[in-house]
């Protein structure tokens, strides 16, 4: 029986190998990472979407650890203006959504290690369960129950120099399932109206779900915007700035995970 010992490691070897992809190639560090978040805040025991939470602490673990090993911080904005002259190790941290906790916890966080951050905002937030207009079994309200930013903690996240709002449509809505007229008054009038309520440049753009085709690419480059991010996995050199894939962090993994997704620049 003295076997079994050697296959047990072997199988918590396969396991590691498949689940961390610690064997992946490094993608060079003169490529950007753009990181993808949503919330930052605990758990709620039994919920389905803690993998949207990253925990404050698990939160500023990250940013030390960035901040310790030489990375540098730009919104998606600035990334994509500073492109020929970004330093290796450039991130932008970007939130979906517009959670009220990206003021309550992310600025505060971002204050102290002197880093930046854009935050895709849904114009009509608050109230609005958008997960079912992904898949219909998500009707347990969870995400409606979120508290959401109030226009004032924006004006205040705005005001701190440290974030870059965005659009993330009015109402997050699933484009692949939107007429051309509904699809396009999205895009365009969630960029209008950002503008006009807090009077700033809204210049990037997230496709809600990361579900979109190239008609919803077309729409978002005659609405004006710069750029748009996806949920594609992987690291981005923005030669097609309307289809940024981003590194996805997830509130059910730790900072091993963290670390080997910055170097190999996607989900394991």
């Amino acid at each position: 029986m003295w076997w079994i010992p050697v296959v047990l490691i072997l199988l918590v070897l396969v396991y590691l190998s498949t689940r961390y992809h610690w064997w992946a190639a490094t993608v060079p560090y003169s490529v950007p990472r753009v990181l993808m978040y949503h919330m930052v805040r605990e758990h709620v025991t039994g919920a389905q979407f803690n993998g949207l939470r990253v925990t404050p602490r698990l939160f500023e673990q990250q940013l030390q650890w960035l901040k310790a090993n030489g990375w540098s911080f730009y919104t998606v904005d600035e990334m994509q203006r500073e492109l020929p002259q970004l330093p290796e190790k450039s991130v932008a941290l970007t939130f979906d959504d517009g959670y009220e906790d990206n003021f309550t916890e992310v600025l505060p966080l971002l204050e102290k290690y002197d880093a930046k951050a854009t935050i895709y905002v849904v114009c009509d937030r608050h109230n609005r369960d958008w997960s079912v207009n992904k898949k219909k079994h998500h009707n347990t309200g969870e995400l409606s129950r979120e508290p959401k930013l109030s226009d004032t903690q924006i004006e205040a996240l705005i005001v701190s120099g440290r974030i870059e709002i965005a659009s993330h449509t009015n109402t997050h809505i699933n484009l692949a399932k939107s007429s051309d007229e509904l699809a396009a008054q999205e895009i365009r009038e969630s960029k209008q109206h950002l503008e006009q309520r807090f009077q700033i440049a809204v210049r990037s753009f997230a496709y809600p779900f990361g579900i979109f085709g190239d008609r919803d690419v077309q729409l978002v480059q005659a609405a004006g915007y710069n750029n748009a991010v996806t949920t594609e996995q992987g690291c981005t050199d923005f030669r097609d700035p309307f289809r940024l894939a981003r590194v996805k962090i997830s509130g059910k993994e730790g900072m091993l995970s963290f670390k080997l997704r910055l170097r190999i620049g996607r989900r394991n």
